[in-house]
């Protein structure tokens, strides 16, 4: 750290750090923070000075952040971003929440920022570090429902901008853009540490994600450890499935998170949208059923979907009626045919996502007149032609045989 080129192996002998968690306290016009976040990993333009050091501060304040939780309560993180310098025998004139001010300036600033190619590695840090900044629930047993965090996200400050922040966390999943080539080397393996800033990321996004599948959502060897090269996309649909399943609030109070994944529209419906319907809005249907077709191979995505189809009335409907549903089905029957090599959670979301799917008589009739060519997945026989419907029942039918042999050598 500091203003030269920094390396893993080099952090700690860093005077730079070693200043930070000393026990000197350190004005907030000193030189030193200015200097502090001014490493560099590749030297940046003079044009993204800005977003560069506004990056470094971000990776600093979430690697901390993620020591301090695994670490500390609440309310002594909380004292950590409340600390004020007084002389002796002053009064306590009142302080500024920083905690809160943090929280409330990551939402502004996914909200705000517009996904470039200079803006993508600052989002990267924002999203990830709101991860970090909920995955207290890591290291609690019982469901967080009153937490530091947890208020600040139901305060009106960030309230008022729940639809916005759902919408540009679908829309950065929708993107699946990838890590542009100025700042792929942050998110790589690396010889001297391995891929800091994606590792970091990906160890608190996975613990989330297993505080959701109650610990069993690490596929085999192998899949789960897949080269992603969309962490921006990965982080964002992730976020947006922990905002969704936060607890409602007191007094019954639903979660507004919740709210706006469950009514929000098509950009092409034209009729206006009930006032009595909090955090609504519109985004495009079709890219977003697109992009759920590609990406099913990801248990998360696959929890999005089975979400939009059970709660969200207006996506399920317009899925149903999709007259090439066959994009969407088939890669939830790839899953099942290679159950033994995906995770329980997941298999059990495809299972109900087709309960779901053939509950509509329209749905059970047209997957017959569908025709499908050359299923290159299906090893066990060879399918030149065979109709959607027809898929189904076999590939269910193999899946119930595998779970009873299973269950019987068990």
């Amino acid at each position: 750290m500091g203003a030269n080129t920094s390396q893993v192996s080099d952090l700690c002998e860093n005077q730079s750090l070693r200043t930070l968690i000393g026990t000197e306290s350190i004005s907030e016009n000193d030189p030193f923070w200015n200097q502090l976040i001014s490493f560099t990993f590749i030297s940046p333009t003079s044009s993204q000075l800005f977003i560069w050091q506004a990056h470094n501060a971000l990776f600093m304040i979430r690697c901390l952040l993620k020591v301090f939780i695994s670490e500390m309560t609440e309310e002594e993180l909380h004292q950590q971003f409340s600390y004020q310098e007084r002389a002796p025998g002053s009064c306590d004139t009142g302080r500024e929440d920083l905690l809160e001010e943090l929280m409330c300036n990551l939402v502004h600033l996914v909200v705000e920022v517009p996904l470039l190619d200079i803006t993508y590695s600052i989002l990267f840090e924002a999203v990830t570090t709101m991860l970090v900044l909920l995955s207290y629930q890591l290291f609690h047993k019982e469901i967080l429902r009153d937490g530091l965090i947890y208020q600040y996200l139901m305060k009106e400050r960030c309230v008022s901008l729940t639809s916005r922040l759902v919408k540009t966390l679908l829309y950065n999943f929708i993107r699946q853009e990838k890590c542009p080539p100025p700042t792929t080397h942050i998110f790589d393996q690396q010889s001297d540490g391995g891929g800091l800033l994606y590792g970091l990321a990906s160890g608190v996004a996975s613990g989330l994600w297993s505080v959701f599948t109650l610990g069993g959502a690490s596929s085999k060897p192998g899949l789960e450890q897949e080269q992603n090269p969309l962490p921006l996309s990965n982080q964002s649909l992730l976020l947006l499935l922990v905002l969704a399943n936060l607890t409602d609030g007191p007094n019954d109070c639903p979660n507004p998170y919740r709210q706006a994944v469950t009514c929000f529209k098509n950009t092409q419906d034209t009729s206006s949208i009930p006032t009595e319907q909090h955090h609504t809005f519109q985004i495009n249907f079709n890219s977003l059923y697109t992009a759920l077709c590609e990406q099913q191979r990801s248990d998360q995505a696959t929890l999005l979907l089975y979400t939009l189809l059970h709660q969200n009335t207006n996506m399920r409907n317009y899925m149903l009626s999709r007259t090439d549903m066959e994009n969407l089905v088939v890669p939830i029957l790839e899953i099942l045919y290679h159950v033994e090599d995906r995770n329980s959670h997941h298999v059990y979301m495809a299972l109900i996502i087709l309960l779901i799917l053939t509950e509509d008589d329209t749905f059970n009739r047209s997957i017959h007149e569908v025709v499908l060519k050359n299923i290159t997945w299906y090893s066990e026989r060879q399918l030149t032609e065979i109709s959607l419907g027809s898929l189904l029942i076999l590939v269910v039918i193999r899946t119930i045989q595998y779970n009873m042999t299973r269950t019987r050598v068990s």
